[in-house]
């Protein structure tokens, strides 16, 4: 029964631990990125507060970005468009971490 018990916290854990995980890699075309995003110049437009992390430990909430080296360690693969209305996902980068969140938590599908 206890090992039973050890397996599906573990299992819980994994799962909660890949929901939360931001990891991203820029991709270099649209056609290869999950989400088009755009940076917007004021919070007030975002859709999704970002803070870039620098350890992949601290991708753990919404918005915490951690950019990795190659796309197959990415949850998402982004592509930063040209124009606001190319986007799927706009986003603004914040200067703390303790800013981060959602503005419009109807796009939140866009990261799961």
């Amino acid at each position: 029964m206890k090992k039973l018990s050890l397996i599906i916290s573990t299992i819980l854990f994994i799962a909660i631990s890949s929901i939360f995980a931001q990891k991203v890699f820029k991709v270099e075309y649209s056609s290869q990125a999950d989400i088009n995003v755009y940076s917007v110049q004021y919070e007030s437009q975002c859709d999704l507060k970002v803070f870039k992390v620098d350890y992949e430990s601290q991708a753990n909430k919404d918005g915490l970005w951690y950019f990795v080296d190659y796309s197959s360690q990415a949850d998402k693969q982004i592509y930063f468009v040209d124009y606001e209305s190319q986007a799927d996902l706009k986003i603004y980068f914040v200067d703390y971490s303790s800013q981060v969140g959602w503005r419009n938590k109807s796009k939140q599908h866009l990261i799961y």
